[in-house]
């Protein structure tokens, strides 16, 4: 899990949040261990259109849905203005995903830290899309987490906190051109100040050494992904 002095299991790495924003895609949802006890009452809870039914239901009600409504059904929708959401409804025809709305609005409402649940799926150029939202500049100065089942995928500036068990696989995935500076500590595959270049795979398949490690990027945007390391189609060793 990613490590905050302040927000827990799903926090952001290195620093409190001012406000925590969870954002409900339209992909497959998985979503992991025990979240109902992790969320907190002061949660941003966002739908991104068919999200919608992914935050009803775990029996929950957004305080906003927003995108062109699609994928999302009239009950749905009803019941939950019925409930105080806000609803905000763009054209079918548009240029940003439903998903990009809803995190440049989170953004806007003074969230910091922005978990994403659903945000992957069966289609590749969608789940891939929103994968590269990381590298968005209007998502520069906030985390931004996929959540998906025990998995979880992190934008990585400057620097972030991991804690998990020995073995756990991590890799690192360097998004919008190569990352530089790149420096880790308690991985088994060491980087100090090396580069990740874009389309190489030399991060893939780290590991924890310990419970806790670190990774520093001096420039670039990284991708962390953590899994645990008995996870189905886990590979063995890795390439740092």
């Amino acid at each position: 899990m990613w490590n905050t002095a302040s927000t827990g299991a799903l926090g952001r790495p290195g620093a409190p949040f001012l406000l925590r924003a969870l954002v409900f895609a339209n992909g497959e949802m998985n979503p992991p261990p025990a979240l109902s006890q992790q969320l907190r009452p002061d949660d941003l809870l966002i739908a991104a259109d068919g999200g919608l039914r992914h935050c009803q239901s775990l029996g929950l009600t957004p305080a906003v849905a927003i995108g062109d409504f699609d994928s999302a059904t009239a009950p749905e929708l009803e019941a939950a203005q019925q409930r105080g959401a806000e609803v905000l409804r763009y054209p079918a025809r548009k240029d940003q995903t439903d998903l990009e709305l809803a995190l440049l609005l989170a953004v806007e409402r003074g969230a910091d830290e922005l978990l994403v649940l659903g945000g992957l799926g069966k289609r590749c150029d969608q789940s891939l899309a929103n994968l590269l939202l990381a590298a968005h500049p209007g998502l520069a100065g906030v985390g931004l987490t996929f959540l998906e089942g025990d998995q979880r995928v992190t934008a990585v500036r400057g620097r972030a906190v991991i804690e998990g068990a020995v073995g756990d696989i991590v890799s690192l995935i360097p998004i919008g051109g190569e990352a530089r500076g790149v420096t880790t500590h308690g991985l088994e595959y060491g980087l100090q100040r090396g580069t990740l270049p874009l389309g190489s795979t030399l991060g893939l398949s780290n590991s924890l050494t310990a419970r806790r490690a670190e990774v520093l990027v001096e420039q670039g945007v990284v991708l962390c992904v953590q899994l645990p390391g008995g996870a189905p189609g886990a590979v063995e060793g890795g390439s740092q």
